[in-house]
């Protein structure tokens, strides 16, 4: 019998940075600063409603397009940013945004088909737009003396080619903390409307963004109505990153597309958890202020650390995540700090390069998260300064 091969598109993508520095965080009793999901839960009536909705009978296979209840509110959640979506034909509900975004690439690219991603970029990116058959092509955030990172609109422009499909935002970003300006979307919105390109925009830390910072969605940019699929889910929001209820939000015509796709993956998630998230988007939001607070708390005390010990801290306006450059401890490869992290100071992050094409360039950065308990940062800290 014929050895089992996983198929060559698919090969590098068979283990990730995350269980390995997981492992190695356990082995040596580490604190995890590399793992981007909270420590606490979301708001306790959420909490509720999802188990009110268990044990009322709501255990079975919801719609397909996801429970009436969910996509009314997703409607209303998405018309605070000025657009008007159907929820019985423009919203689609998926197994969190990651399950959205290859469901979007899988329907709407094709062997032949380029898309444009932004480096560095989270790691399901680039098995979704290999698992479609389609080809990535890698525009590099550029690293600005401020410590901001910021798109590079000349280089974006130059990515696009004949085959160009779509291209693919995420904003807040994961994992510098970037949140791109209107003027940075405005280019983004321009090349699109030029070259009839897709935009497909990851907004899940939409809620989550600091210091008076605006999360503009693409969508609501001149042009982009017809040709933008935004998505999104609770996990980030509502602090309930396990439960995995996502979405995105189209013209019928793309969402019809993209629910063809995702009917033949999970087809549908989270029953009981739907009506949760119903109520938390029409009720929590209040909530929601009170939790972007905390992290911006969150992300000064680390920050504020990360320098005392050491690093030279980035700017970041949004997310879960700082980075830093780790040259001023004396290393050049973050990779190398980052392994020897967990056993030399009991602290694990994650190394930038793994999120890109052109490791060389992003080798010097080093990402941690704040979405910690304020001990636990505080713990961090001072295990790190072990560094100094």
């Amino acid at each position: 019998m014929r050895e089992p091969v996983l198929v060559p598109r698919l090969q590098p993508f068979t283990s990730t940075i995350f269980a390995e520095m997981t492992a190695l965080a356990v082995k040596h009793e580490a604190i995890n600063l590399g793992q981007g999901f909270p420590d606490t839960d979301g708001p306790a009536a959420m909490l509720d409603a999802a188990r009110d909705a268990l044990y009322g009978g709501a255990n079975q296979y919801p719609p397909g397009p996801g429970r009436p209840e969910l996509r009314a509110a997703i409607a209303r959640h998405r018309s605070r940013y000025g657009t008007e979506y159907d929820p019985d034909t423009e919203i689609l509900v998926t197994a969190g945004a990651t399950e959205a975004i290859a469901a979007t690439l899988l329907a709407l690219t094709q062997p032949g088909d380029e898309v444009i991603v932004i480096e560095p970029y989270y790691d399901s990116y680039a098995a979704a737009v290999a698992l479609a058959g389609a080809e990535r092509r890698v525009v590099g955030l550029a690293e600005g003396p401020d410590g901001r990172f910021g798109l590079d609109a000349d280089a974006l422009r130059a990515a696009v080619t004949p085959r160009t499909r779509a291209i693919l935002v995420n904003s807040p970003h994961n994992p510098t903390g970037t949140v791109f300006t209107r003027a940075e979307l405005a280019a983004v919105a321009a090349l699109c409307v030029e070259h009839d390109l897709i935009a497909i925009t990851d907004e899940v830390y939409e809620h989550l963004v600091f210091d008076d910072t605006e999360h503009i969605p693409l969508v609501t940019l001149p042009g982009m109505r017809s040709r933008t699929v935004s998505i999104s889910s609770a996990g980030k929001t509502f602090n309930c990153t396990g439960w995995k209820i996502g979405w995105v939000c189209a013209t019928p015509e793309l969402v019809a597309a993209v629910k063809a796709a995702k009917q033949f993956i999970t087809f549908v998630s989270g029953g009981p958890l739907q009506p949760a998230v119903a109520h938390a988007l029409d009720h929590e939001l209040t909530w929601v202020d009170g939790l972007r607070d905390s992290l911006q708390e969150k992300r000064d005390r680390l920050a504020a650390g990360l320098a005392d010990a050491g690093f030279a801290v980035r700017r970041t306006a949004g997310t879960y995540f700082v980075c830093v450059d780790v040259r001023p401890l004396g290393f050049t490869d973050a990779a190398e700090l980052a392994w020897e992290l967990p056993g030399r100071a009991g602290v694990a992050a994650v190394p930038v390069k793994v999120f890109t094409d052109h490791p060389e360039e992003w080798k010097h950065l080093l990402r941690f998260a704040f979405c910690k308990r304020n001990e636990v940062i505080d713990e961090a800290i001072t295990r790190l300064r072990k560094l100094g």
